[in-house]
C-alpha cells in the first residue's frame, strides 16, 4: 500500500480518502483504525524487501505517525495506542538502526546523557507512566539524530515525505470542520478555544495545521504538486491557516510563520549564480501567492472574532484589557515562563543529576502538578548537567546540517524544519511526533533526482513497474 501512497498517481482520490477518514471520525473508529492497519500490514513486506534505501521506511513510519491525532480525536485506543507517535516512531527508528546498521555518535551522546534520569526520583511519587510520558520523547530525538544523520534522499523523495505527512492533518481538518459549531453560536475569548478545536486540545490543534501550513507552502514554492492543481493547493493552505487561527492557540501557527520566514531568508539571501544554479524559485511568482493565501486566511478569521485573534497574538488576556491583570512575559507565555523558572530553581538546586524524569511538576514550586512545556528546563530540572549535555548536542546537531546540502533552497528547508522542531519543544515539549520527525528530516543530505535517459528506460522495462523516486 505504502507504494502506491508514494507513487501518488491520484492525488485527488487520495484527498477524498483522507477528508472522508476525518469525517468518519466524527462518527466511528474504525474506518481509522481498518485504514491505519491497512497500510501497516500490506506496507511491511515492502519494507522489508527494500535494503538499500531507507526511502519506503521513512515514508511508511511518517505517514502513519501522522494519524496520532486524529486516532486520538476517534478514540481508538487501545487499537491505535494514544500515544501513537512516540511508540511507532520508536519502533521504526530501532529497526532502522538495526537494519541499515547506522552509527550517529552525537545521538548515542544524548541517550547515554538520559540513563541517569532513570534511577533518580528525589520526588518520590513517579510513576513509571510519568517516566515514559516524559523521556520517550527525547529518546526518540535522539534515535532520530543516530538514524538520519546524513542519510541521502533526493529532493522528489522528500517532497513525497512532506506530501505523506499531509494527508492524515487534512483527516483532522475534516473532523475539526464537522465539529466547529456556527460562528454566531461562539463566544469567542482570549484564550485557547476548545470548541474551534473540534473539542480537542488546541495546542494539539494548532501545531499540526501548522505543520500542515508549512508543508504545503514548501511544496507550492517547489511545484512539487499536492494536489496537482495549484487552485486547490492555495484552498487547502487557506483551510489549514484558517482552522489553525481559529484555535486561538498560537504556537503552531508561529511555528509555521518561522519556518516560512527561514526559507524566505535563504532564498532571499543566495548569491545570483546560485540561483541560476539550482533554478531557485523567484519570490513574487511563486512565494508571494503562498504568503497572500496566508495572510487572507488571518485577515478573515480576525474579522470573525471582531479583532480578537490580533489582541490574541500581541499577548492580551481578558484580564489585561480590562486592567485586572498587567501584561507581561507571564501573561503573554500563559504561564509557560512561571514552568521554565521553576524548574530552573529545580536545576540550581540539583545540579549534577537533577531530580529525576518526571519528578518536576511534584517538586517545582511554580505551577505545581502542571507538565513541563518547555522542554529545555524540563531536560535541566530532571536530567542535571546531563540534561545540558543532551540539548547542547542537539544544538550542534543544527549548526552541523547547515555545512551540507549546497542548494539554498534545501538548506533553508532543512534548517526551517530543525527551528520549528526546536520551537514546539517550547510550547509543547516532545510529548508529539513533531520534534523527531523533523529534526530527523532536517539531518538528510539531500541529491538532485537522477536524470533517466527515456530510450534506456523502454529497453530495459519490458511491463510498467513502480517509480518510489
Amino acid at each position: 500500500m505504502i507504494k502506491y501512497l508514494i507513487q501518488n498517481k491520484y492525488p485527488i482520490v487520495l484527498i477524498i480518502i483522507h477528508f472522508l477518514l476525518g469525517f468518519s471520525a466524527t462518527l466511528t473508529p474504525y474506518a481509522i483504525i481498518a485504514w491505519f492497519y491497512l497500510v501497516l500490514i500490506t506496507s511491511a513486506i515492502q519494507v522489508l524487501k527494500e535494503k538499500d534505501s531507507i526511502f519506503v521506511l521513512v515514508s511508511l513510519i511518517f505517514y502513519l505517525i501522522s494519524f496520532e491525532l486524529i486516532s486520538r480525536m476517534a478514540r481508538t485506543s487501545p487499537f491505535i495506542p494514544y500515544e501513537l507517535g512516540k511508540y511507532l516512531l520508536c519502533a521504526g527508528l530501532v529497526f532502522g538502526l538495526l537494519r541499515y546498521k547506522t552509527i550517529g555518535i552525537m545521538g548515542w551522546i544524548m541517550l547515554l546523557s538520559l540513563i541517569p534520569g532513570f534511577f533518580i526520583d528525589v520526588s518520590g511519587q513517579v510513576q513509571q507512566s510519568d517516566i515514559i510520558f516524559n523521556i520517550l520523547g527525547p529518546i526518540n530525538v535522539a534515535l532520530a539524530i543516530a538514524f538520519f544523520n546524513r542519510k541521502r534522499l533526493t529532493s522528489i523523495q522528500l517532497g513525497k515525505i512532506l506530501r505523506l505527512m499531509i494527508y492524515p492533518i487534512l483527516g483532522v481538518l475534516a473532523y475539526t470542520f464537522v465539529k466547529t459549531p456556527d460562528f454566531d453560536e461562539v463566544e469567542f475569548v482570549l484564550g485557547a478555544n476548545v470548541d474551534l478545536s473540534g473539542g480537542f486540545g488546541s495546542n494539539q490543534v494548532s501545531t499540526l495545521f501548522g505543520l500542515g501550513t508549512l508543508f504545503i507552502f514548501i511544496l507550492m514554492v517547489n511545484k512539487w504538486e499536492f494536489s496537482g492543481y495549484f487552485i486547490l493547493d492555495a484552498l487547502v493552505l487557506f483551510a489549514l491557516a484558517f482552522q489553525g487561527l481559529l484555535t486561538f492557540s498560537r504556537g503552531g501557527m508561529l511555528g509555521a510563520v518561522l519556518g516560512i520566514v527561514v526559507i524566505l531568508f535563504f532564498l532571499r539571501s543566495a548569491p545570483l549564480f546560485k540561483r541560476k544554479k539550482y533554478q531557485l524559485p523567484k519570490i513574487g511568482k511563486y512565494v508571494l501567492p503562498g504568503i497572500l493565501v496566508a495572510v487572507l486566511a488571518y485577515v478573515a478569521v480576525d474579522q470573525i472574532t471582531n479583532g480578537l485573534l490580533s489582541l490574541r497574538y500581541q499577548g492580551e488576556t481578558m484580564g489585561t484589557i480590562q486592567g485586572s491583570k498587567e501584561k507581561s512575559l507571564y501573561t503573554i507565555t500563559t504561564g509557560r515562563l512561571d514552568i521554565f523558572l521553576g524548574d530552573l530553581n529545580l536545576w540550581f538546586e540539583n545540579f549534577i543529576f537533577g531530580v529525576g524524569a518526571g519528578a518536576s511538576r511534584f517538586l517545582r514550586e511554580t505551577m505545581t502538578g502542571t507538565v513541563a512545556h518547555v522542554e529545555v528546563s524540563r531536560l535541566l530540572a530532571e536530567h542535571g548537567l546531563f540534561g545540558l549535555i543532551y540539548f547542547s548536542v542537539l544544538c550542534i546537531a543544527g549548526l552541523v546540517l547547515l555545512k551540507y546540502n549546497e542548494n539554498p533552497m534545501i538548506k533553508g528547508i532543512l534548517f526551517a524544519l530543525y527551528l520549528v522542531a526546536v520551537y514546539t519543544s517550547f510550547h509543547a515539549a516532545m510529548r508529539t511526533f513533531v520534534t523527531p520527525a523533523l529534526i530527523g528530516l532536517s539531518l538528510l543530505m539531500i541529491r538532485a533526482p537522477k536524470k533517466v535517459d527515456p530510450k534506456k528506460v523502454k529497453k530495459k522495462r519490458k511491463v510498467p513497474q513502480l517509480i518510489l523516486e
